[in-house]
Protein backbone atom coordinates (compact mmCIF):
# COMPACT_ATOMS: atom_id res chain seq x y z
CA UNK A 1 0.00 0.00 0.00
CA UNK A 2 1.32 3.40 -0.99
CA UNK A 3 0.55 6.52 1.03
CA UNK A 4 0.93 10.12 -0.08
CA UNK A 5 2.19 12.53 2.58
CA UNK A 6 3.03 16.20 2.94
CA UNK A 7 5.79 17.40 5.24
CA UNK A 8 4.98 20.61 7.15
CA UNK A 9 6.64 22.58 9.89
CA UNK A 10 5.46 25.30 12.25
CA UNK A 11 8.52 27.25 13.45
CA UNK A 12 10.62 24.10 13.18
CA UNK A 13 8.12 21.74 14.86
CA UNK A 14 7.73 19.31 11.95
CA UNK A 15 5.01 16.86 10.99
CA UNK A 16 4.12 14.21 8.43
CA UNK A 17 0.63 15.11 7.23
CA UNK A 18 -1.66 12.39 5.84
CA UNK A 19 -5.03 12.89 4.14
CA UNK A 20 -7.05 10.13 5.76
CA UNK A 21 -10.40 10.86 4.09
CA UNK A 22 -10.14 8.17 1.43
CA UNK A 23 -7.59 5.67 2.76
CA UNK A 24 -7.55 3.09 5.53
CA UNK A 25 -5.29 4.66 8.15
CA UNK A 26 -5.80 1.77 10.60
CA UNK A 27 -2.53 0.35 9.24
CA UNK A 28 -0.70 3.23 10.91
CA UNK A 29 0.34 1.22 13.95
CA UNK A 30 2.67 2.72 16.58
CA UNK A 31 5.78 1.05 15.17
CA UNK A 32 4.98 2.31 11.65
CA UNK A 33 4.48 5.86 12.91
CA UNK A 34 7.67 5.72 14.97
CA UNK A 35 9.60 4.44 11.95
CA UNK A 36 8.25 7.22 9.72
CA UNK A 37 9.40 9.83 12.26
CA UNK A 38 12.95 8.44 12.39
CA UNK A 39 15.25 11.21 11.16
CA UNK A 40 18.06 8.89 10.08
CA UNK A 41 16.24 6.04 8.32
CA UNK A 42 12.96 7.56 7.16
CA UNK A 43 11.12 10.86 6.52
CA UNK A 44 11.76 12.27 9.98
CA UNK A 45 9.36 14.36 12.07
CA UNK A 46 8.23 15.26 15.56
CA UNK A 47 4.92 13.57 14.82
CA UNK A 48 2.32 12.33 12.34
CA UNK A 49 -1.00 14.12 11.81
CA UNK A 50 -4.01 12.58 10.08
CA UNK A 51 -6.79 14.72 8.59
CA UNK A 52 -10.12 12.90 8.44
CA UNK A 53 -13.80 13.63 7.84
CA UNK A 54 -15.96 15.29 10.48
CA UNK A 55 -19.75 15.04 10.49
CA UNK A 56 -20.36 18.55 11.77
CA UNK A 57 -17.14 20.48 11.19
CA UNK A 58 -14.56 21.04 8.48
CA UNK A 59 -12.31 18.13 9.47
CA UNK A 60 -10.90 16.10 12.34
CA UNK A 61 -7.27 16.15 13.50
CA UNK A 62 -5.56 13.11 15.01
CA UNK A 63 -2.02 13.67 16.25
CA UNK A 64 0.57 10.98 16.95
CA UNK A 65 3.84 11.71 18.76
CA UNK A 66 7.06 10.36 17.29
CA UNK A 67 6.90 7.49 19.80
CA UNK A 68 3.99 6.21 17.69
CA UNK A 69 1.14 6.84 20.11
CA UNK A 70 -1.70 9.33 19.95
CA UNK A 71 -0.81 12.49 21.80
CA UNK A 72 -2.64 15.36 23.41
CA UNK A 73 -3.33 18.61 21.54
CA UNK A 74 -0.44 19.97 19.48
CA UNK A 75 -0.61 23.72 18.85
CA UNK A 76 1.89 23.93 16.01
CA UNK A 77 0.39 20.78 14.53
CA UNK A 78 -3.03 22.41 14.73
CA UNK A 79 -1.74 25.35 12.72
CA UNK A 80 -0.09 23.04 10.20
CA UNK A 81 -3.20 20.93 9.62
CA UNK A 82 -5.13 24.11 8.82
CA UNK A 83 -2.57 24.99 6.15
CA UNK A 84 -2.73 21.39 4.91
CA UNK A 85 -6.54 21.54 4.76
CA UNK A 86 -6.31 24.70 2.69
CA UNK A 87 -3.87 23.02 0.30
CA UNK A 88 -6.35 20.14 -0.09
CA UNK A 89 -9.17 22.68 -0.74
CA UNK A 90 -11.02 21.37 2.32
CA UNK A 91 -11.16 24.97 3.58
CA UNK A 92 -10.48 28.44 2.20
CA UNK A 93 -9.17 30.74 4.93
CA UNK A 94 -11.25 29.89 8.01
CA UNK A 95 -12.19 26.62 9.67
CA UNK A 96 -13.49 24.79 12.70
CA UNK A 97 -12.08 21.34 13.42
CA UNK A 98 -12.19 18.55 15.97
CA UNK A 99 -9.16 17.52 18.02
CA UNK A 100 -8.60 15.31 21.02
CA UNK A 101 -9.33 18.17 23.43
CA UNK A 102 -12.41 19.51 21.64
CA UNK A 103 -13.20 22.05 18.95
CA UNK A 104 -10.79 24.63 17.56
CA UNK A 105 -11.24 27.48 15.12
CA UNK A 106 -8.55 29.05 12.97
CA UNK A 107 -7.94 31.55 10.21
CA UNK A 108 -5.16 31.94 7.65
CA UNK A 109 -4.12 35.37 6.41
CA UNK A 110 -2.72 36.33 3.00
CA UNK A 111 0.86 35.84 4.24
CA UNK A 112 0.18 32.29 5.41
CA UNK A 113 0.12 33.07 9.12
CA UNK A 114 -2.26 30.75 10.94
CA UNK A 115 -4.17 32.08 13.96
CA UNK A 116 -5.40 29.13 16.01
CA UNK A 117 -7.79 29.34 18.93
CA UNK A 118 -6.88 27.03 21.78
CA UNK A 119 -9.13 25.87 24.59
CA UNK A 120 -9.74 27.87 27.74
CA UNK A 121 -7.36 27.42 30.66
CA UNK A 122 -9.39 26.99 33.84
CA UNK A 123 -6.75 25.94 36.31
CA UNK A 124 -3.14 26.92 36.91
CA UNK A 125 -0.84 25.85 39.72
CA UNK A 126 2.05 27.87 41.07
CA UNK A 127 4.59 25.42 42.41
CA UNK A 128 7.74 26.17 44.37
CA UNK A 129 9.89 25.95 41.23
CA UNK A 130 7.52 27.00 38.44
CA UNK A 131 3.98 26.82 37.07
CA UNK A 132 1.89 23.89 35.92
CA UNK A 133 -1.03 24.31 33.53
CA UNK A 134 -2.80 22.59 30.67
CA UNK A 135 -3.15 24.39 27.34
CA UNK A 136 -4.43 21.32 25.51
CA UNK A 137 -1.33 19.47 26.71
CA UNK A 138 0.19 19.57 30.22
CA UNK A 139 3.15 21.91 30.68
CA UNK A 140 5.53 22.72 33.50
CA UNK A 141 7.04 26.19 33.04
CA UNK A 142 10.32 27.07 34.73
CA UNK A 143 11.91 30.52 34.52
CA UNK A 144 15.64 30.88 33.91
CA UNK A 145 17.96 33.89 33.73
CA UNK A 146 19.29 32.48 30.46
CA UNK A 147 18.11 29.56 28.34
CA UNK A 148 21.24 29.34 26.17
CA UNK A 149 23.28 27.02 28.36
CA UNK A 150 20.50 24.80 29.71
CA UNK A 151 20.71 21.03 29.28
CA UNK A 152 17.13 20.92 28.03
CA UNK A 153 17.12 17.18 27.40
CA UNK A 154 18.84 16.21 30.65
CA UNK A 155 16.96 18.54 32.99
CA UNK A 156 13.73 18.29 31.02
CA UNK A 157 13.65 14.49 31.09
CA UNK A 158 14.11 14.45 34.87
CA UNK A 159 11.23 16.89 35.43
CA UNK A 160 9.04 15.20 32.80
CA UNK A 161 9.17 11.92 34.76
CA UNK A 162 8.77 13.29 38.30
CA UNK A 163 6.03 11.53 40.28
CA UNK A 164 4.23 14.81 40.98
CA UNK A 165 3.16 14.82 37.31
CA UNK A 166 0.86 11.79 37.16
CA UNK A 167 0.87 11.34 33.39
CA UNK A 168 4.18 13.08 32.76
CA UNK A 169 4.50 16.61 31.43
CA UNK A 170 6.11 18.76 28.78
CA UNK A 171 8.75 21.07 30.21
CA UNK A 172 9.32 24.68 29.14
CA UNK A 173 12.32 26.77 30.12
CA UNK A 174 11.57 30.48 29.82
CA UNK A 175 13.82 33.54 29.65
CA UNK A 176 12.35 37.04 29.88
CA UNK A 177 13.34 39.32 27.00
CA UNK A 178 12.73 43.02 26.45
CA UNK A 179 10.47 42.16 23.52
CA UNK A 180 8.73 39.15 25.05
CA UNK A 181 10.01 35.73 26.08
CA UNK A 182 12.38 33.05 24.81
CA UNK A 183 11.30 29.42 25.25
CA UNK A 184 13.00 26.06 24.94
CA UNK A 185 10.91 22.91 25.29
CA UNK A 186 11.35 19.26 26.19
CA UNK A 187 8.38 17.44 24.64
CA UNK A 188 6.70 14.43 26.17
CA UNK A 189 6.17 11.73 23.52
CA UNK A 190 9.01 13.07 21.40
CA UNK A 191 11.28 12.66 24.44
CA UNK A 192 13.67 15.30 23.18
CA UNK A 193 13.97 19.04 22.70
CA UNK A 194 11.90 20.33 19.79
CA UNK A 195 12.60 23.53 17.89
CA UNK A 196 9.20 24.86 18.90
CA UNK A 197 6.07 23.82 20.78
CA UNK A 198 2.78 25.65 20.27
CA UNK A 199 0.96 24.63 23.44
CA UNK A 200 4.26 25.18 25.27
CA UNK A 201 4.63 28.71 23.91
CA UNK A 202 1.07 29.36 25.05
CA UNK A 203 1.69 27.93 28.51
CA UNK A 204 4.89 29.97 28.81
CA UNK A 205 3.10 33.18 27.83
CA UNK A 206 0.33 32.65 30.38
CA UNK A 207 2.85 31.70 33.07
CA UNK A 208 4.81 34.88 32.30
CA UNK A 209 1.64 36.89 32.91
CA UNK A 210 1.01 35.03 36.18
CA UNK A 211 4.64 35.58 37.15
CA UNK A 212 4.09 39.33 36.93
CA UNK A 213 6.59 39.75 34.11
CA UNK A 214 4.09 40.89 31.50
CA UNK A 215 1.16 43.27 31.74
CA UNK A 216 0.10 42.71 28.16
CA UNK A 217 -2.36 40.24 26.73
CA UNK A 218 -0.28 39.61 23.61
CA UNK A 219 3.19 38.17 24.09
CA UNK A 220 5.87 37.49 21.47
CA UNK A 221 7.48 34.09 21.93
CA UNK A 222 10.91 33.37 20.50
CA UNK A 223 11.69 29.70 19.90
CA UNK A 224 14.69 27.98 18.29
CA UNK A 225 12.58 27.59 15.15
CA UNK A 226 11.09 31.06 14.88
CA UNK A 227 8.67 33.57 16.34
CA UNK A 228 5.14 32.92 17.59
CA UNK A 229 2.65 35.22 19.27
CA UNK A 230 0.14 34.37 21.98
CA UNK A 231 -2.97 36.36 22.86
CA UNK A 232 -5.41 35.77 25.71
CA UNK A 233 -7.98 37.32 28.00
CA UNK A 234 -7.46 36.99 31.74
CA UNK A 235 -10.87 36.32 33.28
CA UNK A 236 -9.96 35.71 36.91
CA UNK A 237 -7.09 34.53 39.09
CA UNK A 238 -6.35 31.31 37.19
CA UNK A 239 -8.81 31.40 34.29
CA UNK A 240 -7.94 32.45 30.74
CA UNK A 241 -10.09 32.57 27.61
CA UNK A 242 -9.91 33.71 23.96
CA UNK A 243 -6.46 32.14 23.69
CA UNK A 244 -4.87 32.42 20.25
CA UNK A 245 -1.57 31.08 18.92
CA UNK A 246 -0.31 32.72 15.72
CA UNK A 247 2.61 31.84 13.49
CA UNK A 248 3.69 30.43 10.12
CA UNK A 249 2.95 26.93 8.82
CA UNK A 250 5.06 25.83 5.86
CA UNK A 251 4.78 22.98 3.36
CA UNK A 252 8.34 21.64 3.04
CA UNK A 253 7.88 18.81 0.53
CA UNK A 254 5.51 16.03 -0.60
CA UNK A 255 6.18 12.38 -1.28
CA UNK A 256 5.05 8.76 -0.95
CA UNK A 257 5.89 5.97 1.43
CA UNK A 258 5.28 2.27 0.84
CA UNK A 259 3.67 0.08 3.49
Amino acid sequence: MKFHFSKYHGTGNDFIMIDGRSIDTSVLKPQIISNLCDRHFSIGADGVIVLSESENHDFKMTYYNSDGYEGSMCGNGGRCICAFAKKLSVIHSECTFEAIDGLHSASIDKDGLVRLQLGDVNDTSQLKDGYFLNTGSPHFVKFKDSTDEIDVVGEGRIIRNESRFTDGTNVNFVEILASGIKVRTYERGVEDETLSCGTGATAAAIATFLHGRSNGKKIEVSTKGGILSVEFDHLSEDKFSNIYLTGPARNVFDGFFQM
